[in-house]
């Protein structure tokens, strides 16, 4: 017996589990798990397995990666924030974290995979801006399932892992992140290929999730404030999702975390709609001159132009049912913020987690929150100087470059013969 059940959000009928990532009455919305047991029970399983009970899974793996929290002295003192908590997600073993792709992608990468060899016999494939791609690469290096990644062309020096990634085939798009994700979907419609699905994929968003139960187990609580920076969103849906489990769990405070996403200037689409209390993003409003305006940001993973916003359980019901904000972050300030970080904690971040410490500072000098409650300061990636430490990281090189806009068909004999497809 299942210990979940899939459910549209729009019209909340059960959906039959096939590594289903939409309704298939064609509902627009995305698709919810439901757990069958409804207060959070934690096993003795590494990492983040110690959910599963709360992940769209059956199986696990033997990989201890999963979320750290810990509360803030040196941080929190700065910023006056006696209850600050750090959810570290990235390599700090010292700390505990032993994310060694240095990024809370892995949190998503790992059910997925789970969840893949479970539903289907199809070959996985997954767009990313970098730390996504990583993240599936070593999952994949780790267990020996075939993957198929596409990214932008500049996210190629990112792309690394700690063992051969054997099993794995990188495709390189000249183009942004947006132009990977549509040649992603190119390659979906050759046979023997499935879309990892992004925010559609309830095993992606409930790993990210684990970041907040993690919390609330070592805060005891919910926390008041949650603090992350965003590209789509998903980690704030994430979360929010997450927080209603605890919720009618009963034991974890009856009160929604109010989510303070941000996004890097001068690339702001979810900032500029939210700000004007639109549900929906308008690209000439809110993304004018998009490609320049992505080449110009410190941390160009959290530029997708195609976010889950408007969808129905998206971005927007997340920030209107937790009363939640958002910030438009300088790349100044972020790397600011970053460099003081490093200073107090004493572990460098990524650019993205940089960009949320700004947002943190500056909601503290603006008053914007209440410095006596307690806040959950999402690091989503970090460590990456000290997991060179322990490791000599493997380079993973593409094995195609295609121009944006390319059609599939010109890789796909070769895909499928790299993946052993017939």
């Amino acid at each position: 017996m299942s210990n979940y059940t899939l459910r549209c959000v729009l019209c909340g009928e059960e959906v039959p589990e096939h590594y289903t990532t939409a309704c298939p009455r064609g509902h627009p919305s995305l698709l919810r798990a439901d757990y069958a047991e409804k207060q959070l029970n934690l096993t003795r399983a590494p990492g983040i397995f110690r959910f599963s009970s709360w992940l769209p899974i059956h199986g696990t793996l033997p990989i201890d990666a999963g979320p750290v929290c810990y509360q803030s002295e040196a941080l929190a003192r700065e910023l006056d924030l006696p209850h600050l908590y750090i959810g570290f997600n990235g390599y700090w073993p010292e700390r505990g974290g032993t994310i060694s792709t240095c990024s809370f992608k892995e949190l998503e990468a790992l059910p997925t995979m789970v969840r893949v060899q479970e539903n289907t016999t199809k070959t996985l494939v997954i767009a990313s801006a970098g730390n996504t791609a990583r993240a599936f690469l070593q999952v994949s290096a780790l267990t020996g399932v075939p993957v198929v990644v596409v990214v932008p062309e500049k996210a190629i020096s990112r792309l690394w892992t700690t063992i051969p990634a054997e099993k794995a085939c990188v495709i390189a798009v000249r183009g942004d992140y947006t132009d990977a994700i549509r040649f992603s979907r190119e390659v979906c419609s050759l046979p023997g290929f499935i879309d990892e699905g992004g925010a559609r994929n309830v095993a992606r968003r409930d790993g990210m999730g684990t970041v907040m139960l993690d919390a609330a187990v070592t805060i005891g609580r919910m926390p008041d404030y949650y603090f992350q920076a965003i590209g789509s969103g998903t980690g704030g849906i994430a979360a929010w999702e997450a927080a209603v489990r605890l919720r009618a769990d009963g034991r974890f405070g009856a009160a929604l975390p109010s989510l303070h996403l941000s996004q890097n200037l001068p690339f702001i689409p979810m900032v500029s709609a939210w700000n004007d209390h639109r549900r929906d993003l308008a690209a000439e409003t809110d993304m004018p001159d998009a490609q320049t305006a992505i080449s110009r940001v410190y941390s160009d993973v959290l530029t997708n132009r195609e976010p889950p916003y408007a969808i129905p359980g998206g971005v927007f019901d997340a920030m209107a049912a937790t009363d939640g904000r958002m910030y438009a972050v300088s790349n100044e300030k972020a790397r600011a913020a970053g460099t003081l970080f490093t200073e107090l904690e004493e572990i460098d971040l990524d650019p993205a987690a940089a960009v949320c410490t700004a947002s943190l500072i500056r909601a503290c000098e603006s008053g914007t929150i209440d410095k006596s409650r307690t806040v959950l300061l999402n690091i989503t990636g970090g460590g990456y100087e000290r997991v060179r430490k322990d490791y000599a990281l493997v380079p993973v090189r593409p094995a195609f470059c295609v121009p944006a806009g390319s059609p599939a068909g010109q890789v796909a004999k070769e895909l499928a013969e790299m993946v052993n497809h017939v």
